[in-house]
């Protein structure tokens, strides 16, 4: 999505609409819609599929829980409607906060977060910003912070009593959202050899300008052993994080089929683009 350390305003500006312009013809706004299921994992798989096992207290399985916003139009951080409504299935009851910062790698790492934080586990909430630093949520509530020099951020420390951990997670988070990216996390992450493993969490992302990521929301498999997969994104601007259709499905449904190329309403992937989940 965006290199948001080294970037001009001009490759911010351009770094996810560049294919939506291509993929999308018209500008669509909808009415108020309402969504019947209640969670990602509500959402029925197709004929012939269920769904893969996880482990209890797994990243997939706390993917599973999350709850879908009634209302199923996607806003942007300051309140307006997204122009194309046509891209998603449902909308991740996920907060985006009220600044243009948490788009398309910036949600994976929120979901990522909001898992660990969800268990306690501040040291597994780190990420690298583009440069190469280490941005660690245990250390940010130790008081360590970073400012930009030149093309490197340097930490400083404050001192302090850092009770509110919920405030300190989003504190953390637009700092990470600032100096993180589509670059900085197809470094971090290892390449899925065989997109055939595929994993809830796991990660779809382009690095560069454009680029984008897309998170593995949820995974079924039939009796021959043939993979079908959901997607969440955000995306430019910031905006509520949604899971999407698959637009080769008349039906509007959300599974894809594994293949070489993924084609999703404003986004196309190769299989070599998909991570393992941190």
């Amino acid at each position: 999505m965006r290199n948001k350390l080294f970037a001009s305003a001009l490759l911010l500006l351009t770094a996810c609409r560049l294919q939506t312009q291509e993929n999308q013809n018209a500008v669509h706004n909808v009415a108020d819609a309402t969504i019947k299921y209640k969670s990602i994992g509500d959402i029925p798989v197709p004929t012939g599929y269920e769904r893969v096992t996880v482990e209890q207290g797994s990243f997939g399985d706390w993917l599973r829980a999350i709850t879908l916003k009634k209302d199923n139009r996607v806003f942007l951080y300051n309140g307006a409607l997204k122009e194309n409504q046509k891209a998603q299935f449902a909308v991740l009851d996920i907060p985006v906060g009220n600044k243009d910062l948490q788009q398309c790698a910036d949600a994976v790492m929120r979901l990522n977060a909001e898992y660990n934080f969800s268990k306690n586990d501040f040291a597994a909430i780190a990420y690298h910003a583009t440069d190469g630093t280490l941005l660690s949520f245990a250390d940010w509530r130790n008081g360590k912070r970073f400012k930009l020099s030149g093309n490197r951020l340097q930490p400083y420390f404050i001192t302090g009593k850092f009770i509110n951990a919920r405030a300190e997670l989003e504190s953390y988070l637009e700092t990470v959202f600032s100096y993180a990216g589509t670059t900085s996390l197809a470094a971090e992450l290892k390449a899925v050899r065989d997109i055939s493993d595929m994993q809830a969490g796991d990660v779809f992302v382009k690095p560069g300008f454009p680029g984008h990521a897309m998170l593995v929301a949820d995974v079924a498999i039939n009796k021959e052993g043939e993979k079908i997969f959901m997607l969440v994104q955000s995306y430019m601007p910031a905006q509520d994080i949604h899971l999407v259709k698959n637009p080769a499905n008349d039906e509007g449904n959300p599974w894809y089929k594994i293949n070489n190329v993924v084609q999703t309403p404003e986004w196309t992937f190769r299989s070599d683009q998909l991570k393992e989940k941190k």
